[in-house]
């Protein structure tokens, strides 16, 4: 993986790395309540999109960079 590069110019909005701690938090969450209700023999289940909200996550998407040099490239 030395040698690799990004094959585009994009890269996301944000101070953070990555969405992976918001992603393992939601679905914690989905899974617990997933158990609680089969515990409880309720057969509606709910989905992950109505339990996590995706806009309060920590990136706000991404957006294509024309002015990035082969330095930023690197991964």
């Amino acid at each position: 993986m030395s040698r690799s590069i990004k094959k585009t110019k994009i890269h996301g909005i944000t101070s953070a790395k990555s969405e992976k701690e918001n992603k393992q938090d939601a679905n914690r969450k989905f899974r617990r309540i997933i158990k609680q209700k089969v515990k409880a023999d309720k057969t509606e289940l709910p989905e992950l999109r109505e339990i996590s909200n995706v806009w309060s996550f920590n990136k706000d998407g991404k957006h294509y960079n024309p002015e990035m040099t082969d330095k930023d490239m690197r991964k």
